[in-house]
């Protein structure tokens, strides 16, 4: 209970970090293991190490709780408490990181083996990779090498092995190279210091994991560090390594010019040394050196009399910027990539580590959307999957998942799939449960569809409706039964017309207009008969877009809006631009194949000469067309002309944009566009 604060306090002291951190350090188990208040701490010590000391204990109830050691048994119950509690104030993670080191280096004496691969899976999911966010690679490295001595006693104990025979077999040519360089920087008059570090055994197992290689092909086993004064002469330098020996192709990096986001910057180069041997150099300044060492910690220094965080050596950097991206990943879903990259273990090479609400770990190939999350979670839960959360905001479920996100999965009534989601997901589970639910779903909603349709199909012509009719028309129609029916007319392969005729045999033929006017019309009551895409389900409300008035053979998307429901709009309706930096409102939408066979309002904008029989000859040519006039709006009038606004009947696209080219055609019209939100009120 003594030792261990005190050699927690002393790490702090080789960062170089202030009082408050060294006394937090010190105290920092006093109010979970002694009788001490808080109140009594604060009076005793004052509120900012307080503060602290209540930071760090609220880290230390992080657990990965486990069953067993499967990811799927995985627990991160306080995780979203563990990135709050250090983003405001990253001294309270430093310490804990700082703890966690101390209490690695003496996990031996933990007596149980399972408790100890606990911890030491724990450290290098959790503590490690936050030690390389921040930048402290000295802390960072040896929590992994610490790590992987319990997770992995064999591959670590080999590794150290072969480690240490390269050491022996090397150690000639590598102290010919070090003489060879300072050589080399006298006779420049170049003042460096120049030392060597070898790579750390999780370094080498991460790298020949990753990389598919043998021991034998890693290139920087061992890597120079040549430290000059400032920038500039780390560019000389860089010249100076390149002329009088071969780089190897691609293996050159800068990180300054570019620096990594934890603040890391430094030239990477790698040479063939004596023997052919590859080794990387390091080339950076002092302060970058500390900076690589230290990471944060490295902008603590004196300044105006006092010791604490300096501004002014941290160049721009601010030293919460890492802990805040945690914070922002939870919250808004942001990017991760560096923290995904450390935050596994490396057989878990390809996997994102996501949250449930409540703090259960689900594991998931990169890529996983939160609809493989649904699944993973339970199959029922994926089958009434219809929207998600992503670290509170919905986001569309096509959103890859990034390492750190809390996904919550919001529910439907009953299983329904959407066409497409098969495509969204990567898990095989997720997609054979896909393909089960689709063959379920699929003629469910095409029944439903066709039972709409034969309906409307009667009502237009006046007729009544009964299933008993339609018994009689299985044989015309060549169906075994009327569920079949239903479903053909739902998927569109049965025509209503063909339907109507089968069922009533020697039907009068119909003009164009009168099939026109007989087909069902696509509004605000029908539009979800005949929009398939991600979101639709009952009880969400589809609306046609008066702006730019949809109809089938135009790509649609729809945008959620409130009071409304979804709202659809032409992929070119000016609206849309006012929407762009709000994806999480958009869903992709298509048109039915049953579409094809209705009748729909589209809008047109026209401007017509002021002349006797204008209105007539556009009438006629809109008749003629085969299209129906219902209504029409004159939005200004001159002596010379008309600006109106036309609702026209017609079967789709194609069949407007026919009668817009016809009415181009006519000696009475000026202009004639189709509306795309700008229609004047």
């Amino acid at each position: 209970y003594y030792s261990h604060p005190i050699t927690v306090a002393q790490i702090l002291t080789t960062l170089r970090m202030d009082l408050d951190s060294v006394c937090t350090a010190l105290l920092h188990d006093v109010l979970e293991d002694t009788e001490m208040t808080e109140a009594e701490m604060r009076a005793e010590f004052g509120p900012d190490v307080t503060e602290l000391v209540k930071g760090v204990t609220k880290l230390g109830q992080l657990e990965l709780s486990r069953a067993d050691l499967s990811k799927e048994g995985q627990q991160a119950e306080n995780f979203q408490k563990f990135v709050l509690a250090m983003s405001k104030d990253v001294r309270v993670l430093i310490v804990k990181l700082c703890d966690r080191l101390h209490n690695m280096r003496t996990l031996e004496h933990h007596p149980k083996k399972e408790s100890q691969q606990r911890i030491a899976r724990e450290t290098m999911e959790i503590y490690a990779p936050l030690a390389r966010k921040i930048g402290v690679d000295r802390i960072c490295s040896e929590l992994e090498d610490l790590s992987f001595k319990y997770l992995n006693p064999s591959a670590f104990e080999s590794i150290s092995k072969r480690l240490q025979d390269w050491r022996e077999s090397q150690m000639s040519a590598i102290s010919e190279l070090s003489t060879m360089l300072r050589d080399l920087f006298v006779d420049h008059k170049k003042k460096v210091r120049i030392y060597g570090r070898e790579k750390r055994p999780y370094a080498i197992w991460r790298k020949l994991q990753r990389q598919g290689i043998s021991f034998e092909d890693v290139a920087d086993l061992y890597a120079f560090r040549i430290i000059v004064e400032d920038i500039p002469e780390c560019y000389d330098v860089l010249g100076i390594l390149h002329t009088h020996f071969r780089a190897v192709a691609a293996r050159f990096r800068d990180f300054i010019s570019v620096p990594k986001p934890n603040g890391y910057q430094s030239l990477h180069t790698t040479i063939l040394g004596p023997d052919n041997q590859r080794v990387e150099l390091q080339i950076r300044t002092e302060a970058m050196e500390e900076v690589a060492e230290r990471g944060i910690a490295a902008h603590w220094g004196y300044k105006d009399n006092m010791y604490g965080y300096d501004s002014s050596k941290a160049d721009g950097f601010d030293p919460l910027n890492q802990v805040r991206a945690l914070v922002e990943m939870l919250e808004h879903g942001g990017d991760a990539d560096e923290f995904l990259e450390h935050a596994k273990l490396e057989m878990f090479t390809d996997q994102v580590f996501t949250f449930t609400p409540k703090g259960k770990l689900i594991a998931l190939p990169r890529g996983a959307t939160p609809l493989d999350f649904a699944y993973a979670v339970h199959t029922r839960v994926g089958d009434t999957c219809i929207g998600a959360k992503i670290n509170g905001r919905e986001r569309p479920l096509r959103t890859q998942l990034q390492n750190g996100d809390v996904v919550e999965i919001t529910r439907g009534g009953t299983p329904e799939p959407n066409p497409g989601w098969e495509g969204m997901v990567v898990t095989g589970k997720a997609r054979s449960a896909l393909r089960r639910l689709t063959r379920q779903g699929e003629n469910e909603e095409f029944l439903r569809i066709g039972r709409v349709l034969a309906d409307h199909a009667f009502a237009r012509e006046d007729k009544d409706f009964s299933e008993g009719v339609l018994q009689d028309a299985l044989k015309r129609l060549r169906f075994d039964s009327v569920e079949d029916l239903y479903i053909a007319l739902g998927q569109g392969k049965l025509s209503v017309s063909a339907f109507m005729d089968g069922v009533f045999p020697g039907r009068s033929e119909q003009s164009e207009a009168e099939k026109l006017i007989n087909r069902d019309l696509i509004d605000d009551s029908t539009a979800k008969l005949y929009v398939r895409g991600e979101g639709i389900r009952e009880g969400v409300g589809i609306h046609i877009g008066e702006c730019c008035y949809p109809i089938p053979g135009d790509r649609i998307v729809g945008i959620h809006t409130e009071g409304k429901g979804i709202v659809i709009h032409t992929i070119d309706c000016e609206v849309l631009e006012t929407l762009e930096n709000e994806p999480e409102r958009w869903i992709d939408l298509a048109w039915r194949r049953s579409a094809e066979k209705t009748a729909s309002i589209g809008q047109i904008i026209t401007t017509v000469e002021h002349v006797p029989g204008a209105l007539a000859g556009i009438t006629a040519i809109i008749g003629e067309m085969g299209g129906n006039l219902t209504n029409i709006k004159t939005v200004k009038r001159s002596t010379a002309f008309f600006d109106m606004v036309m609702d026209i009947e017609v079967t789709d696209a194609k069949h407007l944009s026919q009668i817009v080219a016809a009415m181009r055609a006519s000696v009475y019209v000026v202009s004639v566009r189709r509306a795309r939100a700008d229609t004047a009120d």
